[in-house]
């Protein structure tokens, strides 16, 4: 009668051990997964986060200023407000008073003559080139003239940009030496500096489109 006591208490006592190892094995499994489940929300955060900081990096370095003025002139002109947002920051980081070494001036860096030349298309009674440093007015001067580019050359973007840095003049040059075109095509931009400044306002028009998505929609 011992003997089949001590047989059953034994017996007992590995059931409890096992039982309480599988509990064990369950607690262990149950904290492993919140650990994990906890490790993956804390990413989550963290690259949502670092998405946010990084986006607020982006639009201080291409800030969007006169937002209404871009949307306005743009639509009167048939012109992407995200191109002329990124032209304005390519030649003037957005700045009204700008004037650069050759004396182009404001947000679109408008050249004096050139400016005294699209007035007259726009057929203005005056022209003073202090308005060439009013940001509605150079606004309105560039898009003009952008609008008036692109039309040159039937809606061809690089063509126009090429022609907004270095003058309509140096662009036909180009179009008519077979060193740098083909059939009518540029296939290449003789000058450094108009190279750059194109794939610049390219990239900076790519950037505009994805930061002020909504703030540039017309």
């Amino acid at each position: 009668m011992t003997q089949e006591v001590s047989t059953a208490a034994l017996k007992g006592k590995k059931r409890g051990a096992q039982s309480g190892g599988k509990k064990q094995k369950r607690n262990i499994k149950g904290r492993a997964f919140r650990m994990a489940v906890t490790a993956l929300i804390l990413i989550a955060l963290l690259s949502t986060a670092a998405y946010f900081v990084n986006q607020r990096l982006e639009m201080q370095t291409y800030r969007l200023e006169y937002a209404e003025a871009i949307k306005r002139e743009s639509a009167e002109f048939q012109l992407d407000p995200y191109l002329v947002a990124a032209l304005i920051h390519c030649e003037s980081s957005g700045m009204a008073d700008a004037c650069s070494p050759k004396g182009a001036r404001g947000l679109m860096q408008i050249m004096p003559e050139t400016g005294a030349w699209i007035a007259e298309k726009l057929a203005m009674p005056s022209f003073s080139e202090d308005l060439l440093y009013d940001a509605d007015w150079n606004i309105h001067f560039g898009c003009w003239y952008l609008s008036y580019l692109l039309a040159r050359y039937d809606g061809e973007q690089t063509l126009a940009l090429a022609a907004y840095n270095a003058g309509p003049g140096n662009v036909k040059k180009w179009l008519e030496d077979p060193t740098y075109s083909e059939d009518g095509r540029l296939k290449e931009i003789p000058f450094a500096e108009t190279e750059e400044y194109v794939k610049r306002v390219k990239a900076a028009l790519e950037k505009y489109r994805e930061l002020y998505e909504e703030e540039l929609a017309l």
